[in-house]
């Protein structure tokens, strides 16, 4: 990462070297512990590709001898006067070839004596991860901000490069970045505020700027792309931000909100009754890997929370929750079948936001929090997952008691990353889970960064991790131009099948939940 911070951070450390073979060991008294290191890179399934997962050891004393053990034999040595231990990428590699990596640290302790710790164990998956991270970069912002960006990193290496910074644009707010099937070739994000506000779109080497508004919504919001490409499902969101006097101080209400789906090659907007109810708030769709179902999440209008004749003022917001639902859908024929009610916040006891179906449609990923559709500002917040198959929920041992939210899925559904306030609880930073053969998540780990004591200080979100298999191809410089250029941006038609609808009675269908 080219940033000044690493620069003068790099500059501070005593580098480890490797150990010259049969260089003398001092004596070593045996500790029957696990030393304390940071991040903690210990008891960990990683994948084969990974780049070095650099620690710092945190523990008293001076020298330190770190050895490296791989069961197909690869061994190597690192000694140093501190306890920032930086792997040779070349040794790394080779470390990777086997299944386990054992790390074994001794450590001159304050009394001059040489200790041994327990040794750090991790066990390397055959199934590599996708080779890019797509991540948001944005200060910890309470209500202010003008600093932000698009970043994909390599993580493969330490390579990081900006997909676009708000510098470039005015300051304004950019995010929802969103794949298609993990290609980094087929992106969507949106531009809020300013001349360049639109809906970003690249594909397949183009690049268009799209205005989703029409006579029935407003810009679409959390986008999901259908299979293959062609269309996309966005949710319509009226959100406003409030604040609380003590506690994590900032919240969001979704005042009202609609699914819509977006048909690229007709530039038509479309919708249907069942997913636009006006008696509902529906958010957060994802397609599942067929293209058949259409996921999101569903509650009561806002109206079904006020409390009193007073009105918005009595709005009892603690009660909102969210049902997870589907639907089934013929892209085809363009039509939609009935709702489906997976899991009833009634019955789960929480409300269930950001559905994402792994690649291989097994399993259900989704957020859980005490109430509401935003996650993020919730200590509440935890991951949890629906075998879709036995339609069993799992409790994935990945939960922190701080907010653990924005979540996505590797190609090859193994892995999965999500953002973490675990380390501070201000700041999210993207962590990593392996999902084994029977659904079983393992160890998160932090994303490794070259310089070991890298978060201790850069005070900065990572959010909306978005797994890739490769680089962004398209250029920031030609991301501005398309953004700026008004006279050709591509204005959405509504589908004339869409009727601007007005509120009826109706009766409330059995599957939908109600205000609790």
């Amino acid at each position: 990462m080219n940033r000044l911070h690493h620069l003068i951070s790099l500059s501070l450390f005593t580098a480890l070297i490797l150990l010259a073979p049969g260089e003398a060991a001092d004596e070593v008294i045996e500790i029957e512990r696990a030393p304390r290191i940071d991040p903690d890179y210990s008891d960990l399934v990683i994948p084969s590709n990974i780049a070095p997962l650099n620690f710092t050891i945190s523990e008293p004393g001076g020298a330190c001898r770190i050895t490296f053990k791989g069961s197909t034999g690869t061994e190597f040595t690192l000694k140093g006067k501190k306890g920032n231990v930086i792997i040779p990428e070349r040794k790394w590699r080779e470390l990777l070839k086997s299944e386990e990596i054992r790390i074994i640290v001794q450590m001159r302790d304050p009394s001059g004596k040489w200790i041994r710790f327990t040794p750090l164990r991790n066990r390397v998956a055959p199934e590599k991860i996708d080779s890019h991270l797509v991540y948001r970069i944005i200060d910890p912002a309470y209500k202010f901000w003008n600093v932000m960006g698009i970043y994909q990193r390599n993580l493969e290496n330490y390579d990081e490069k900006p997909v676009l910074v708000n510098r470039l644009t005015d300051r304004n707010c950019m995010n929802c970045h969103n794949f298609a099937d993990q290609d980094p070739d087929k992106m969507i994000f949106h531009m809020r505020g300013g001349a360049a506000s639109s809906t970003m779109m690249a594909r397949n080497g183009e690049i268009v700027s799209i205005d989703t508004k029409t006579e029935f919504n407003k810009p679409g919001a959390y986008p999901a792309w259908h299979p293959g490409g062609e269309l996309l499902a966005f949710s319509v969101n009226k959100l406003t931000m409030f604040y609380h006097t003590c506690g994590e101080s900032r919240d969001v209400l979704d005042l009202a909100s609609d699914l819509i789906v977006y048909k690229i090659p007709s530039n038509t907007v479309s919708t249907d009754p069942a997913i636009s109810d006006p008696d509902r708030l529906e958010t957060f769709p994802n397609w599942a890997p067929d293209g058949k179902h259409l996921y999101f999440c569903s509650a009561p209008s806002l109206e079904s929370f006020i409390t009193s004749e007073r009105g918005a003022e009595d709005l009892d917001y603690e009660r909102i929750d969210y049902d997870l639902v589907r639907i089934p859908y013929d892209a085809e024929s363009d039509t939609w079948g009935e709702i489906e009610l997976l899991l009833s916040a009634r019955e789960m006891g929480k409300s269930m936001t950001m559905p994402r179906v792994s690649p291989d449609g097994r399993y259900l990923l989704f957020c859980i929090a005490d109430y509401g559709n935003f996650p993020i500002y919730l200590r509440s917040s935890d991951l949890c997952m629906l075998d879709l198959d036995k339609r069993e929920v799992i409790r994935p041992d990945v939960n922190s008691d701080l907010a653990d939210t924005f979540h996505s899925w590797s190609s090859n559904s193994r892995w999965f990353v999500f953002s973490s306030k675990r380390r501070d609880g201000v700041c999210a930073r993207p962590y990593f889970a392996y999902v084994d053969e029977n659904g079983c998540a393992h160890k998160p780990f932090l994303l490794p960064q070259k310089d070991p004591a890298y978060y201790k200080t850069y005070l900065k979100t990572y959010n909306v991790p978005e797994m890739v298999t490769g680089p962004v191809t398209a250029n920031p410089r030609d991301l501005v131009e398309v953004a700026y250029d008004v006279e050709n941006r591509r204005h959405a038609k509504l589908d004339p099948r869409v009727k601007l609808r007005e509120r009826v009675e109706r009766e409330t269908p059995a599957w939908q939940s109600h205000p609790q």
